[in-house]
């Protein structure tokens, strides 16, 4: 069973990424698990056509904790499962806390059954402290991939993530897997970001081009392989799913310091000398 954390900049498309990721996985035959990681719940929506699944933290402030899997699992397209951590209400606690109690709740209750291939979190963007850094801290997740993008911020938040992920690289085991680039059709952004990841001591796992039938997918509630899945895009995501299934290359990674980033955005002119 690998287990696998995708981090980002918020809005950088993490959870759509994921959620073709794994429907890719998914077509080829892997049994798959999502944990979405994030208050908004919305990790899994596209798997489950738009269904509001109900999450953890919800089900445990009305059920208790007598619980059946059943209660907080849901299965979707490909089979794929699909959980919901949930958070608190706004402005009250710590969202990490859903992480933290999903992650123990699954356990509990038995869902890393033998037959799962992978398990996905699906991370709230870049935040890699305290709850929201549990798939790296306790070693729950041994790959990270991060998804990013040519723009300065995107990249910005990579390298601070990266810097999480070699804190806890010793005390937890986890590497970096990649950079996954979900295209914002930036110029020389494939470039940049192989550049990037380079000077990180990895690799552009795969360019995901920017393409509007991601857009028309979502608006029916599914990920691009179910809507379309001749599509060109849904070949895109099947060759991301088969280059992670294949990966052999996993570091501990080497943050740049800010005036190194900053040199690598200037010498691909995303920043003014």
């Amino acid at each position: 069973m690998r287990q696998i954390a995708i981090y980002g900049k918020g809005g950088i498309g993490k959870s759509t990424t994921t959620q073709n990721l794994t429907a890719g996985l998914a077509a080829i035959g892997k049994n798959i698990l999502i944990v979405g990681c994030d208050p908004k719940a919305d990790s899994t929506r596209l798997i489950l056509g738009g269904l509001a699944q109900k999450t953890v933290l919800d089900t445990l402030r009305e059920e208790g904790e007598d619980i059946d899997l059943d209660f907080i699992m849901k299965k979707g397209f490909g089979g794929i499962k699909c959980v919901e951590s949930g958070g608190p209400e706004p402005g009250v606690g710590c969202a990490g806390r859903g992480i933290i109690t999903s992650i123990n709740m699954l356990e509990q209750l038995g869902a890393y059954t033998e037959d799962i291939d992978y398990v996905f979190y699906d991370v709230l963007g870049d935040v890699v402290c305290g709850g929201f850094a549990m798939p790296i801290r306790e070693g729950k997740a041994q790959e990270i991939y991060i998804v990013a993008s040519g723009e300065m911020m995107a990249l910005y938040a990579a390298n601070n993530i990266s810097k999480g992920i070699q804190k806890y690289a010793l005390t937890g085991g986890v590497r970096l897997g990649g950079i996954i680039c979900n295209s914002r059709n930036v110029d020389g952004e494939a470039e940049l970001v192989e550049a990037f990841a380079k000077e990180l001591g990895t690799q552009m796992i795969h360019f995901v081009p920017r393409d509007n039938m991601v857009q028309r997918a979502e608006i029916h509630k599914q990920t691009v392989i179910e809507f379309d899945p001749t599509a060109l895009q849904a070949e895109e995501y099947r060759t991301l799913a088969r280059k992670i299934d294949e990966n052999q290359l996993f570091v501990i990674p080497k943050p740049m310091k800010q005036e190194r980033l900053e040199e690598i955005l200037m010498a691909h002119g995303l920043m003014d000398i």
